[in-house]
């Protein structure tokens, strides 16, 4: 039988808090949701949460369309994630839509069109199948799992894989 486990919480002064979560905003840019769920495992309550995400926004320290930008191109540059991955990332993070356009201005649709390419070349040549209608499909699936449009997948895998 399993026992239960209290995960051991300590609980933080409000100033005590507020130095360890400058250090953790200082670090990367952070959402406003995973700031104030890190606030929480320091076991503070929710009227001291809600004062210091206050005092981060004020001071600059967060800034929820700075974050959509820099995830969004992180995400594009280093994990060549598509539009749509990178949508439903920002939307889980709980940011509003009008950050997530911002975010997603970062990305150029020649930039975006390249990556797509790149993604579709590197993968049909990893895909050892040797009916071609198969092989489509199973490049474009990846590309399309990777989050980019399925109508512009298919045009790039059409013209990458010409027979």
């Amino acid at each position: 039988m399993r026992q239960n486990q209290k995960s051991e919480i300590k609980e933080l002064s409000r100033e005590e808090g507020l130095a360890r979560i400058y250090k953790y905003c200082a670090y990367q840019e952070r959402s406003h949701q995973d700031v104030k769920h890190k606030l929480f495992t320091f076991g503070l309550r929710s009227h001291d949460v809600d004062r210091i995400l206050s005092q981060l926004i004020v001071e600059g320290f967060l800034n929820e369309e700075r974050f959509a930008k820099a995830f969004a191109g992180g995400k594009f540059r280093m994990q060549k994630w598509g539009r749509n991955k990178i949508v439903y990332a920002l939307q889980g993070r709980g940011l509003t839509e009008n950050c997530i356009q911002r975010g997603l201005w970062e990305i150029s649709e020649p930039d975006y069109r390249r990556t797509l390419r790149d993604v579709i070349t590197k993968k049909s040549k990893q895909t050892k199948e040797a009916n071609s209608f198969k092989k489509r499909d199973r490049v474009a699936r990846f590309a399309i799992a990777r989050g980019f449009e399925p109508e512009l997948v298919w045009e790039v895998v059409k013209d990458v894989l010409r027979d």
